[in-house]
């Protein structure tokens, strides 16, 4: 072999070897943690974390190449979410995302090493979860679905295509710090000439009790505030709702999906898809402490007119005409 031809074989191996080098970095397994507060058999549970995957994918990450991706499925109280989370960090995730309020505050008290990426049901601040919407510090950042101004278009939707309540409950979990959906709620209520009571109430069993005296009361309606544990429970909230034909206006799409009158809120799948890209960056050596909280911004209105019509209620074309989706 000429002494050129070597040259020129060595020099063009060596240009290769960062080339190889990197693409052998990029197809390190990495590894992320999902808490996720559904049953594994929930469809909403899942299109949730399709969503993550599918924002995942488009930016490079796929699963059983260079992600693994490991879930804890479930509803339950504070000691099996703990002991989800537990089971989570034993896996040396390198991030994890937390879906409710309930299940970043358990990360958050179980590491302050690995970043964790939310989605809570209210005010991260408010909760105690960062210090700063723009620079959430520590090793949590994340989305959430409240804004000030959603409980009190939350009554407005609900007078409108109910008219005659007067007196409207406030559904949440009382795992998730609902004070700051309430406060606001209360805060509107005399300029839609209602009265909002708190209703905190845990499991199946609580919501069923609560549902049937609501339903024995006059002109009484019911906000459901967006939560995991609240839409797991949705089927229940409807079919009790259809029973009384008790005005029940939700949060999440689902909910009016699957048999809800009225629903307006924050697109959750959308959230997932985004999380996915905070992920991506974190995963790219991106301090979470230095990514700001993503505050809501695009909200839909959906009316079932089948659940509507079951309920002898004729829904206002002013309101049909503003809806982004009309079930029939």
């Amino acid at each position: 072999m000429r002494r050129r031809d070597f040259i020129r074989i060595v020099a063009g191996s060596a240009a290769s070897w960062p080339l190889t080098a990197h693409a052998q970095q990029q197809e390190r397994m990495r590894r992320i943690g999902v808490l996720m507060l559904y049953p594994e058999s929930d469809p909403q549970g899942q299109l949730r974390a399709t969503a993550f995957r599918q924002g995942l994918e488009k930016l490079g990450w796929v699963v059983g190449r260079n992600v693994q991706i490991d879930f804890q499925w479930g509803l339950g109280d504070a000691d099996w979410i703990r002991s989800a989370a537990a089971q989570l960090l034993g896996l040396a995730p390198d991030v994890i995302l937390a879906n409710g309020t309930p299940a970043a505050k358990t990360m958050q008290q179980a590491s302050r090493a690995v970043a964790v990426i939310f989605i809570a049901s209210s005010d991260p601040v408010l909760d105690g979860l960062v210090p700063s919407l723009a620079r959430p510090g520590g090793n949590l950042t994340g989305f959430y679905v409240f804004e000030p101004s959603l409980p009190a278009k939350l009554l407005e939707l609900l007078k409108e295509i109910a008219p005659h309540v007067t007196r409207v409950a406030m559904l949440t979990n009382p795992d998730a710090n609902p004070a700051s959906w309430f406060a606001s709620a209360v805060a509107a209520a005399p300029r839609f000439a209602v009265e909002v009571e708190a209703a905190p109430r845990r499991g199946s069993n609580e919501i069923e009790a609560a549902m049937v005296q609501w339903g024995g009361e006059q002109n009484f309606g019911l906000i459901v505030v967006p939560d995991p544990a609240t839409n797991a429970h949705r089927k229940l909230i409807n079919d009790l709702a259809a029973r009384y034909r008790l005005p029940v206006i939700h949060a999440l799409r689902a909910a009016a999906a699957d048999g809800g009158l009225i629903s307006y809120g924050v697109d959750l799948p959308n959230l997932f898809r985004q999380s996915a890209v905070y992920a991506d960056r974190i995963l790219r050596s991106a301090n979470p402490a230095d990514l700001p909280i993503s505050q809501p911004t695009k909200f839909e209105l959906v009316i079932n007119l089948t659940t509507a019509k079951a309920f002898g209620i004729t829904v206002p074309l002013a309101l049909m005409v503003r809806a982004d989706e009309l079930l029939d």
